[in-house]
């Protein structure tokens, strides 16, 4: 059995010490997505909802929430955040938004707990500020996407499958028609090539720096993408990779 860092010889919690630990450049990117109705939708994306401008509120809570982790979470190391930043994406097709934060440091423990926590934030941040119009808004998928550095090296979350709402969830909406809308799968392209793309490298066991670093191609490109920070790669990075992966280029994106 694996010794647990978290918990001394008398099984009380505790800190864990990374005195020993070398200094080292260290970043985590973490997603989360709130499900709104039509008219909630409408007022976030037009700004014009009734506590203000949705997505700035949230925006600075995320990143005050990164620096704040280790009040929330016991065993957090306070550390030095050297940047926290937090990006949207509006799903049109699901009345959705999309959070990415992402966070960095160099120091010797890592920041993914910052960045689950800037996500998870800036998703609450949404909800109060839409609450007034849709009290059954949805948060879900709160998750680590991408996380360097430290030794337990690389970590790319693996392509997840459409969220699909339980039956009981459903009848909570007034309007049929809006849950029709809701619980659809989501339209091919951008995200839907990211998840084949992630699938893919998930499949033949591809770490993105190392794969980055093979091919030629920087590994800030690839993580870039993978994130969500960049809605494409490159034609010539694409074929890069692809070569080093010894496949075609449209195998990454099946």
């Amino acid at each position: 059995m694996s010794r647990l860092t978290h918990l001394d010889d008398q099984g009380a919690a505790r800190m864990v010490d990374v005195s020993d630990k070398p200094v080292t450049d260290r970043d985590a990117t973490a997603e989360a997505i709130v499900v709104l109705s039509p008219e909630a939708f409408a007022a976030a994306k037009s700004g014009n909802a009734p506590k203000g401008d949705v997505l700035a509120t949230a925006r600075v809570a995320g990143i005050m929430a990164a620096k704040r982790t280790p009040d929330l979470i016991p065993l957090c190391h306070p550390i030095a955040v050297s940047k926290a930043e937090i990006t949207f994406d509006w799903i049109d097709e699901r009345n959705a938004v999309r959070i990415t934060a992402s966070v960095k440091t160099s120091g010797q423990t890592g920041v993914e707990m910052e960045a689950l926590m800037a996500a998870s934030v800036a998703a609450l941040t949404i909800y109060d500020m839409i609450k007034g119009i849709d009290k059954s808004a949805v948060i879900e998928t709160v998750r680590l996407l991408a996380k360097s550095g430290g030794k337990s090296g690389d970590y790319t979350a693996p392509a997840q499958k459409p969220f699909k709402p339980m039956v009981a969830a459903a009848k909570s909406r007034a309007k049929p028609k809006t849950l029709m809308t809701e619980v659809s799968a989501p339209r091919p392209g951008v995200h839907a090539q990211r998840d084949a793309f992630r699938e893919f490298m998930a499949s033949h066991r591809l770490r993105p720096t190392q794969w980055a670093k093979d091919a030629g191609v920087p590994s800030a490109q690839v993580l870039a993408y993978l994130t969500g920070q960049s809605r494409t790669l490159s034609p010539e990075a694409q074929k890069k990779l692809a070569k080093a992966a010894k496949v075609r280029v449209e195998d990454m994106f099946r």
